[in-house]
């Protein structure tokens, strides 16, 4: 599965905790983050993550463009609703794409453990019937 990892600036050292905590499940897929959060978790857990840009300068677009190509399986997305974004039109943007081709999205810790949960449970295989289907009719 390809997951995206971003986080604002306050959500850092709570997106860094969880990747270290679920690192026996993360592993096992392609990680994506916009660029600090990449970063940070990568220098923290090893673990390899492609990175884009930093969110406002273009990342959380170009998570967006492979959610539109469905190429994105899941967003975890540790978002500060106490404090307001420079980029919320493009956080905004891709929380719609999210609901537009139903990406799973958790947007907090609470969320974002019941999905790294069914992940390992094998409850997301659902994504792989899409994208088969997707791949067939071309």
């Amino acid at each position: 599965m390809n997951i995206a990892l971003i986080a604002h600036d306050d959500k850092k050292s709570s997106i860094i905790g969880f990747a270290i905590a679920y690192k026996h499940i993360l592993e096992k897929h392609t990680l994506y983050a916009t660029g600090t959060t990449g970063k940070l978790i990568s220098d923290e857990t090893g673990l390899a993550i492609h990175r884009f840009q930093s969110g406002p300068i273009g990342g959380d677009q170009q998570i967006g463009a492979l959610i539109a190509t469905n190429d994105m399986d899941m967003v975890i997305f540790f978002r500060d609703p106490l404090t307001a974004q420079p980029h919320e039109p493009d956080v905004s943007a891709l929380m719609r794409l999210c609901d537009v081709f139903q990406i799973p999205l958790a947007t907090n810790l609470a969320s974002a453990e019941l999905f790294i949960h069914g992940l390992e449970r094998g409850d997301f295989h659902w994504r792989n019937v899409i994208k088969t289907k997707k791949d067939r009719e071309g």
